[in-house]
């Protein structure tokens, strides 16, 4: 179960790409969630995927 709230599934996320996953689409295929959910997620709180950096920004 990932947070609901935007704002707390984005440190979610980020921590989650920081210690454990090289990419969002690794993260994304083992937790079996939405890569395009995810996205559109943070993007209504102004954050977009930096593949280079592997976090939202």
């Amino acid at each position: 179960m990932i947070p609901e709230d935007p704002m707390i599934l984005l440190s979610y996320i980020n921590t989650q790409l920081r210690d454990f996953y090289p990419s969002l689409e690794e993260l994304c295929n083992s937790m079996q969630i939405s890569e395009e959910d995810i996205k559109k997620r943070l993007h209504t709180v102004d954050y977009d995927y930096d593949k280079e950096l592997n976090q939202f920004i």
